[in-house]
């Protein structure tokens, strides 16, 4: 049976009680996010009108797939990647820690929603918004994972889950980046971390490089998911056939087949945008 708890007001589920009161010092619970798959549970919270958004492991979660002594590990390995990975779309990390018994990753909060489809109302509200809108997004997108490869790292466990959008401010937030690695990188698990929708084959294999080349599939992935709600049939492309051939080209099983780089997966998009350079 679920563990019903309750902080400030705000209603949430455990797999076991759990003391939070080290949340204290962040303010008020506004939100609770309980039903992550990690192990971790995230609150937003507030004091003298300043938000935070606390991601934390340590408590055994519903729904969570590790123990949390796992969910402690992972949360902890991968404050490395938000230091080393700072972007004015990636979410903004102030600090990290243990805490309550547990690791805490600290962040600005923000008023963002996510646009994936595990969230229908946000999902088609972007869906909504003209494709030219949509098309900033990903050349937001793309410039972060052009950061990511810059700094030496893959973005394993990016999927539409990870971008949030700001509909106020126009803005593009990256979120959600605990499993990128660090390259060289070979795939140590068989089914590594993510949504299928944005693997690539290398992804399932046991011993495969997991490179830049991998992230040109998964940008080739979000190209579809942003822009044509998934679908990765030309009838359903609502851009030029030139810009269905760069997207195409990225999400290629064969490795060989796809851009060499985000750089040239860059270039080509540009290309067929009419962009010159």
């Amino acid at each position: 049976m679920p563990c019903v708890c309750e902080l400030d007001g705000v209603r949430f589920e455990l797999d076991a009680p759990f003391d939070f009161g080290f949340l204290e010092r962040y303010g008020r619970v506004f939100r609770v996010f309980d039903d992550q798959d990690s192990g971790n549970i995230c609150f937003g919270l507030e004091r003298g009108g300043v938000r935070r958004f606390v991601k934390f492991a340590g408590a055994r979660t519903r729904r969570g797939s590790v123990p949390p002594e796992q969910a402690i590990a992972n949360l902890r390995a991968c404050a490395r990647a938000y230091a080393d990975l700072r972007h004015e779309c990636l979410i903004e990390l102030l600090e990290a820690g243990e805490q309550g018994g547990g690791y805490a990753l600290v962040f600005e909060w923000t008023d963002a929603v996510c646009m994936g489809r595990m969230y229908p109302e946000s999902h088609a509200r972007f869906m909504a918004m003209p494709c030219s809108r949509r098309m900033e997004v990903f050349a937001e997108v793309q410039r972060f994972f052009a950061h990511v490869a810059r700094q030496g790292y893959v973005a394993i466990d990016f999927y539409d889950g990870s971008i949030m959008y700001d509909f106020e401010r126009g803005r593009t937030v990256i979120c959600d980046i605990d499993f990128f690695r660090r390259t060289p990188c070979v795939n140590d698990m068989g089914r590594m971390w993510g949504s299928a929708r944005f693997q690539a084959p290398e992804e399932y294999r046991l011993g495969a490089p997991l490179d830049e080349i991998t992230n040109v599939y998964t940008l080739g992935a979000t190209a579809f998911a942003l822009l044509a709600g998934f679908s990765r049939a030309a009838q359903d492309w609502p851009l030029s056939p030139g810009l269905y051939a760069v997207a195409q080209r990225a999400v290629s099983p064969e490795r060989g087949l796809r851009q060499g780089s985000i750089e040239q997966f860059r270039r080509e998009w540009r290309a067929a945008c009419g962009i010159p350079g």
